[in-house]
């Protein structure tokens, strides 16, 4: 009790930083910020908006579209409050439980994300590999049993690490890397035996990250088997394009991510620059390509935007 106590006396309050070295330059840095949250924003609420209420669009490759906007959101979202009090110099103060709860839905999200990309790459594999059985493997209830399943594997997971958080002391400096929480960086600052935490977390990276990513490889192993064997090479070439647009989404994910956790674990002398640029391309680059990504290379998402701006234009065309 009495490291608890401890803990909540000397931690109730964490400093961010924002970019050191060029404060007086903020408000005008928060400008890109601002406006690269927007496009984010706008392009995941336009494709949520699209699956939701266009019926052609009601298919599980959307369906899993639709989620992967909504974990996009939830993994940027939670920074938006603190990167702009620091940025527009209101306050770099965050309150110990309000850091705690941003890091979890942080954290949560990047590794629901990932999950999110394992059940896209398998709704490819079924849609390539066995197209007669699609809509009876992969049915609205199972859909919604992938969803949930996700988002309570990432949040149970990451639970222990937060409950944990709650016992250490941290009475050396609070001042954090970034200008949002994350776990690694708190628990750097931590003046206790977190052995646990660095190892549950590692542990629990390789786990998930690497769960998904070998049945991301297996489930393309097999498309290109099943690609390989279609004999016009004009089909081979439709049903690749088919995945184009996720093993972009893939790599968005995972190259900024392992960049992320490489530089926490093996640049930790680097310039505090290179620390702060690597976790807001992990934060920011998933939602704002993601969007532009799909509209792009997936025609019914172009269609469906499209039906949705057209009969505005013909209304205020004819009025």
């Amino acid at each position: 009790m009495a490291d608890f106590n401890s803990s909540s006396f000397l931690s109730t309050t964490f400093y961010l930083t924002g970019i050191p070295g060029y404060e007086a330059l903020y408000h005008w840095i928060s400008i890109p910020f601002f406006i690269l949250y927007m496009i984010g924003i706008l392009g995941n609420c336009t494709i949520l908006h699209i699956v939701w209420t266009d019926p052609s669009l009601h298919e599980p490759m959307y369906y899993f579209l639709a989620m992967l906007s909504l974990t996009d959101m939830g993994m940027s979202l939670p920074t938006i409050v603190s990167l702009f009090r620091v940025l527009w110099s209101i306050s770099n103060e965050i309150e110990f439980n309000t850091c705690v709860i941003q890091m979890f839905f942080i954290h949560t999200f990047s590794f629901t994300e990932s999950a999110v990309l394992l059940a896209m790459a398998f709704d490819r594999y079924v849609a390539i590999c066995h197209p007669l059985r699609y809509s009876t493997i992969l049915t609205p209830k199972r859909i919604i049993r992938i969803g949930i399943t996700a988002i309570l594997r990432s949040s149970l997971s990451i639970t222990p690490l937060m409950i944990r958080l709650a016992y250490f002391p941290f009475c050396h400096s609070h001042v954090l890397s970034h200008s949002y929480c994350l776990h690694q960086d708190m628990i750097r600052l931590a003046c206790a035996d977190t052995k646990f935490n660095v190892i549950y977390g590692l542990v629990l990276i390789t786990i998930l990250w690497g769960f998904d990513a070998l049945g991301i490889l297996i489930s393309y192993i097999f498309i290109l088997r099943s690609v390989l064997s279609i004999a016009s090479q004009k089909e081979r070439l439709k049903a690749l394009n088919t995945c184009a647009s996720h093993i972009c989404a893939v790599l968005i994910l995972y190259v900024p991510m392992i960049g992320v956790s490489l530089v926490h674990r093996f640049a930790k002398h680097a310039s505090p620059l290179v620390h702060i640029f690597m976790a807001h391309i992990y934060l920011l680059v998933p939602p704002i390509l993601n969007p532009i990504i799909y509209s792009v290379k997936t025609k019914q998402i172009r269609m469906g935007i499209i039906r949705q701006l057209l009969p505005k234009r013909i209304h205020s065309t004819w009025g």
